[in-house]
């Protein structure tokens, strides 16, 4: 009896650790395999509730009535508390839910996590201004750590968007006005974040950041060769190589044609052409803005389901409540459902996430925010600033410049920009008068706002004027304001739908700049922005100009350690400047038909001439810009060879050396012209860069590398192809600043 007892209890035991008879549960099968048994379980509704995105709270009954949803998002809570509803979620939905399946969970995470508590790194126009994607790998890989301890699964960034159009408010999100430069910098975004099997969500999709007269949400203008050339550039290299489960659709028109209801952009190309396999995550409302904007459709009705056949996976309004009924009445098959539903379950079985084991909650307040974190962002932020003038005054010598007048609206705020969980809150980063108290802690250092931001007050600069005639040196913090767009923003200059109709300075910071010049004081200006602004007074008469975009927490810091030497300033221009509103737009990488066939140089006020009879065409600072406390000679370059196939690679050797006193680091860029094509290509095109650390003295030899492949252009067919004929290799500092230039002729 005793020997039978123990072998019912074996036989129980073995039983009890067998594989699950459903076979979505048992993790040793495909996912295909998995995918196929779940959905074969579903019923309709069940299916439908996979294709919605729910905000979540405590009441998770009254959020999900007992059935799983796609995906959720929570942005109000702090990250310990969101992880404890992170958790609740998961179980209710394991154990309250007929089938038990796990929600993918959202957050926006282009500067950090949105989540209260969360490293506050810099915005993603100074992350690339840095051109660094080896230290913006580590930003995210940070980053990640903190949303795999939270129980986030997806983050909605990094934009794609290509930052041409100046007066959108959104610029700051973006990497910049090159797709090459995107395209690195978003690769290694998104790998940071992979390293805990999270997924990003390039956005959006696609050609969103052109819109008509820079107006957020508006159609743009162009044609096929500009979508493949230009606005599809990015997306194509960062599916290619990280392969994300998620892309976001926009809510722009592309010639006339909106994209989100469009199945000629969001399968033909976006699965087709470049290979994409996951799911595409609606913007907030895009699909219900193809009635109520576009006007595409008649009803929410006829907009889900024209988004739905367009290739919409997971919707974030409530139109897709409206497609059991549509199955029902004969207006959509089951199996268009089910192709979208088969990618969002696609997802979560990819992302392991019914196996998912939590970290404790414990483990979130010792690795949010954590000293190594706060160290990366203050090594973003110091990486990211741009020196565009210095007439010697920096760093600050301050046995002779011992009295200090900090003024300007953004010389004592901290601007952490849109989609940060800060909003107007000095005391969650470090301001620029903050940053020189802790630099100089002997130093005499005053502060006068004399203007704010945004109106045309010019009452207290006479204030500032004061201050500074009273002082030895002025730094004046001007630029934009930006903060979260749902958290009650006010009197904002750029994000979100904050568009500028001037990128002329706003309100009466001018008036303040001019007021300190005639002081005679010298004068440091600080522009502090989420976008590039108009400012020909200031290059022209500013002791030394600096760039800050929005550089996170530690960004009045890392500004004072460059102002007072000890941080030496490498970040480079990733947006030219431009020298009015009417220069726009004013990008390094225009085709060569678009000016030098036509420039004759340009007037003046004083000299009225032909393009531009008051102006000039080109930029006032162009991209790759950025000065040193040191400088840097390109002292010999060589190319690997003169003559390529369509398959090989060019390498081009450069050796760079520090020739000044102090240690710095330079950003070797190489360039790319089709001297002969037959359609239009640009004047130049960034194709490779490499950013270099060198001792005073010290010189180094650096090899970088060019696929031949990157040369193609569309035809005029629309087929891409290397065209043979010569092409010329640039290299050298900046777009502006080339030092070697080598004609190499492809077969």
């Amino acid at each position: 009896m005793k020997n039978l007892l123990l072998v019912s209890l074996t036989i129980i035991s073995l039983c009890c650790h067998a594989a699950p008879t459903e076979a979505y549960k048992n993790p040793s099968l495909p996912v295909e395999t998995r995918v196929e048994d779940l959905l074969g379980r579903m019923t309709l509704q069940e299916k439908i509730m996979q294709l919605q995105n729910r905000g979540i709270n405590h009441n998770l009954d009254g959020t999900f009535h007992g059935m799983s949803t796609g995906t959720v998002h929570e942005m109000n809570m702090n990250a310990h508390d969101c992880a404890v509803l992170m958790r609740d979620m998961q179980q209710y939905l394991k154990t309250n839910t007929r089938l038990g399946i796990p929600a993918i969970t959202c957050c926006e995470g282009i500067e950090g996590l949105i989540q209260g508590g969360c490293t506050i790194f810099p915005h993603a126009l100074a992350q690339s201004s840095t051109f660094n994607p080896a230290l913006i790998e580590r930003m995210t890989r940070a980053a990640g750590e903190e949303a795999h301890a939270i129980g986030i699964h997806q983050i909605l960034s990094p934009v794609l968007d290509i930052a041409r159009e100046l007066r959108w408010g959104r610029i700051e999100e973006t990497f910049g006005e090159d797709p090459y430069l995107i395209a690195e910098m978003a690769t290694a975004f998104i790998n940071g974040y992979q390293h805990y099997d999270i997924t990003c969500t390039p956005k959006h999709f696609v050609a969103h950041g052109s819109p008509s007269g820079g107006l957020n949400c508006a159609g743009v203008a162009g044609g096929p060769r500009d979508m493949f050339s230009l606005y599809l550039y990015p997306f194509r290299k960062v599916i290619d190589r990280t392969a994300p489960w998620s892309v976001m659709s926009c809510y722009s028109s592309y010639d006339g044609v909106p994209v989100t209801g469009s199945h000629y952009y969001m399968t033909d190309v976006l699965r087709g052409d470049l290979g994409f396999k996951g799911y595409v995550y609606s913007d907030w409302g895009s699909v219900e803005r193809l009635e109520v904007v576009h006007h595409a459709v008649a009803s929410k009705k006829e907009a889900a389901r024209k988004a739905l056949l367009a290739g919409i996976d997971v919707n974030i309004d409530d139109a897709y409540n409206t497609l059991e009924e549509q199955v029902k009445q004969g207006l959509i098959n089951e199996a268009d459902i089910d192709r979208a539903v088969r990618r969002v379950l696609t997802t979560k079985f990819a992302l392991g996430l019914f196996e998912k084991v939590y970290p404790p909650v414990e483990d979130v307040d010792k690795v949010v925010r954590s000293k190594e974190h706060q160290d990366i962002a203050k090594q973003v932020a110091d990486e990211s600033i741009v020196m565009l003038k210095n007439t010697g005054i920096l760093p600050l010598n301050t046995k002779a410049y011992k009295r200090i007048a900090v003024v300007g609206p953004n010389g004592n705020q901290t601007v952490m920009g849109d989609y940060s969980w800060v909003y107007g809150d000095t005391k969650e980063g470090i301001t620029l008068l903050q940053g020189l108290k802790n630099a100089l802690p002997k130093a005499s250092i005053t502060y006068t706002e004399g203007c704010d931001w945004w109106s045309q007050d010019t009452t207290h600069i006479q204030d500032a004027v004061k201050a500074v005639q009273e002082s030895d040196v002025a730094i004046v913090a001007i630029g934009t304001r930006s903060t979260y767009l749902a958290r009650n923003p006010q009197n904002q200059t750029s994000g979100e739908s904050f568009d500028l109709s001037s990128l002329e300075l706003p309100g009466a910071q001018q008036q303040l700049l001019e007021a300190v010049k005639a002081t005679g004081k010298p004068l440091v200006v600080a522009f502090i922005s989420g976008k590039p602004l108009a400012m020909p007074w200031v290059k022209e008469n500013a002791d030394a100009v600096l760039v800050q975009w929005y550089g996170g927490e530690k960004q009045g810091q890392s500004l004072a350690d460059v102002i007072v030497g000890k941080v030496n300033p490498s970040g480079k221009l990733n947006v030219s400047f431009p020298r009015s509103t009417g220069n726009t737009p004013c990008f390094y990488n225009y085709n060569v038909t678009d000016r030098e066939s036509i420039y004759d140089g340009g007037g003046s006020p004083t000299h009225p001439d032909r393009h531009y009879i008051f102006d000039k065409p080109e930029a006032l600072w162009s991209f790759g810009e950025g000065l040193s406390y040191t400088t840097f000679s390109y002292e010999d370059s060589h190319v690997n060879r003169n003559t390529y196939s369509a398959s090989d690679t060019i390498a081009v050797n450069v050796t760079v050396k520090n020739t000044g006193e102090v240690a710095g680091k330079e950003v070797v860029q190489v360039y790319v012209r089709d001297i002969v094509s037959s359609v239009a290509t640009p004047k130049q095109q960034l194709k490779a860069f490499e950013k270099v650390s060198l001792k005073a003295g010290e010189s180094k030899n650096i090899t970088l590398k060019i696929p031949v492949d990157e040369l193609a252009l569309y035809d005029e067919a629309m087929r891409r192809v290397v065209e043979p004929g010569d092409f010329e290799i640039q290299v050298g500092g900046a777009s502006n600043s080339i030092a070697h230039r080598h004609t190499i002729t492809v077969k």
